[in-house]
């Protein structure tokens, strides 16, 4: 029997008890007072290439390019803009959606533009040239300091206050729950900051950081690399932490970037996450802050919208990569033309495949019949983003509104304000709501988001939110919910530094794979990096002269 509305509301987003949103109610009603739609990743075309029925499609026509960049998320994109700064044009991107941009993807309406996913950059805190070359053209890197050092535009920082916590009935500042904290709690805290500081300040014999982005300038020194072995909780066990709430701010963290608990992230991927955004000039030194954060009302769709631009004309949309042929001199690439219903052919001297690995095993040819045993290995975390317009602002109590508002004891991660960077402070806004199903098996989790109807999704996202802002259902206009059916790639343990994980960035022929899946750090850093090394390496081989973004 399905469950009543309520039941299957609740299960949603992990309540106990649904808030008083729905308390009140004997049942949810079957539709909201205001309107939505489910938006997201058209899922009947992208599970087109299960059946294997496309591979028996005749060919309508046939094309050749230089370069065939098989999905325009941002490594894909970044492997576009690579070849386009360096003069190479002779290039196609094929895109699944209607829409590029992958995971950075946003929206935009009367009130706000706002992020359908990734939200935010931090400032690169020890040099990459790369994202430094990007943030210089959307105006974030406005200049250099006499002494070398980067100088942010202003209004790209992310603007104060940026982060509270809804804790016990109040909002509070910051992401620990301070409120209450024993002394035991506060000395756990600075003993983890201590060890985080250690860790960022650590350098193998080569000079390299022990935790550093993009991962692969990180040591490979068994000494840190065996700690990919154990799950971030094992570690923080190990190391004699025991406090509820460290174990709270920790696994928030692991949720935030990796869509996984302290149990399903290696401790290598948990450690890196606070370490490799701080300088780690002196393990002796005070504690410094973390990287700040650039942002933009819509995310990280800034950046997507900038390497879209770049590359021009060249973007095929609604198109279904499901046949990739590794040959002597190149490969031919299949795709479905979904507006025309058409299956093309192309020839191609060079690939970049910037699909997410596991698509590989049903994809490229040569993997079909005998697929490597380590993608199974690849673990993907769903999400549901949602944005909801408001009228006003909801009341509450305790610190103001910031950009980043989280609740304590909730499955979901919280929202930001789209509206934050230039706010007043009163007037419409939008929130952007994310909902992580971590410590859930994926596929079971799959099944239960996209099983649900837009009504049960849209009233999930305010029981949750009620609990904190009683009177939000009343300001409510609009809720469009997003549905991630396979995020982001989790680095759970054994997972990163896999040697059989490394085996599989190497090309098949003239295929190049370029994805931040790979990587295991599902970061924007790792997927622009991905799509830079993949276009420099074809470059080289095309014997063309460029610039290296490479470090």
């Amino acid at each position: 029997m399905r469950p009543s509305r309520r039941e299957a509301i609740a299960a949603l987003v992990g309540l106990p008890a649904l808030s008083s949103f729905l308390a009140s109610c004997r049942e949810a009603p079957e539709r909201p007072p205001f309107g939505g739609v489910i938006a997201g990743a058209d899922v009947l075309r992208g599970h087109r290439i299960r059946t294997g029925e496309l591979l028996t499609r005749p060919v309508a026509r046939r094309e050749s390019v230089g370069v065939a960049i098989l999905g325009a998320g941002i490594s894909g994109l970044s492997a576009a803009w690579t070849l386009t700064r360096s003069g190479f044009t002779d290039f196609r991107l094929y895109e699944l959606e209607d829409d590029p941009g992958g995971n950075a993807r946003s929206g935009e309406n009367a009130v706000s533009a706002f992020p359908w996913g990734a939200h935010y950059v931090p400032v690169p805190v020890y040099g990459n040239a790369a994202l430094e070359t990007l943030l210089s053209e959307v105006g974030a890197l406005t200049g250099r300091t006499p002494e070398g050092e980067p100088e942010w535009a202003e209004e790209m920082l992310c603007a104060e206050p940026e982060e509270r916590l809804f804790f016990r009935g109040i909002w509070y500042e910051g992401l620990y729950p301070r409120a209450g904290a024993s002394r035991q709690d506060r000395e756990e805290l600075s003993r983890f900051e201590r060890e985080m500081l250690r860790f960022a300040a650590l350098r193998d014999a080569k000079g390299r950081r022990a935790f550093a982005i993009p991962r692969r300038r990180s040591s490979d020194d068994a000494e840190w690399t065996v700690l990919d072995r154990i799950s971030m909780r094992e570690w923080l066990t190990r190391s004699g932490f025991s406090g509820a709430r460290l174990f709270w701010f920790a696994e928030y963290a692991t949720r935030d970037d990796f869509g996984s608990s302290l149990d399903d992230t290696s401790a290598w991927a948990g450690i890196h996450y606070f370490a490799s955004r701080l300088r780690g000039a002196s393990p002796d030194g005070p504690f410094e802050e973390p990287a700040a954060f650039l942002t933009w009302p819509e995310g990280n769709g800034r950046l997507a919208k900038h390497l879209v631009k770049s590359a021009g004309n060249r973007i095929v949309t609604g198109a279904v990569v499901f046949d990739v042929v590794p040959k002597a001199e190149g490969a031919t690439v299949r795709w479905l033309d979904v507006p025309r219903n058409e299956v093309v052919e192309v020839t191609a001297r060079h690939v970049v495949y910037a699909l997410p690995r596991y698509t590989a095993a049903r994809v490229l040819a040569p993997w079909r019949e005998n697929p490597p045993a380590f993608l199974r290995s690849f673990e993907y975390a769903p999400w549901l983003v949602a944005n909801l317009t408001l009228s006003g602002r909801p009341a509450d109590r305790g610190f103001p509104l910031c950009w980043d508002n989280v609740l304590y004891d909730s499955r979901g991660l919280g929202y930001v304000v789209a509206t934050h960077q230039g706010d007043r402070g009163h007037g419409p806004t939008v929130l952007t709501y994310y909902l992580v199903f971590a410590g859930e098996d994926p596929r079971k989790a799959r099944e239960k988001l996209l099983s649900a109807t837009w009504s049960e999704l849209a009233q999930a996202v305010l029981a949750d939110l009620s609990r904190a802002h009683p009177d939000l259902p009343s300001l409510v206009t609009n809720v469009d919910v997003f549905l991630w059916g396979h995020a982001m790639a989790r680095p759970h343990p054994g997972f990163v530094w896999h040697p059989d994980r490394a085996a599989l960035e190497q090309p098949v022929g003239r295929v190049r794979f370029a994805h931040a899946d790979a990587s295991g750090l599902p970061l924007f850093e790792e997927a622009q990096d991905a799509g830079v090394r993949a276009a420099e390496a074809i470059l080289a081989e095309e014997g063309e002269r460029f610039t290296s973004l490479l470090a």
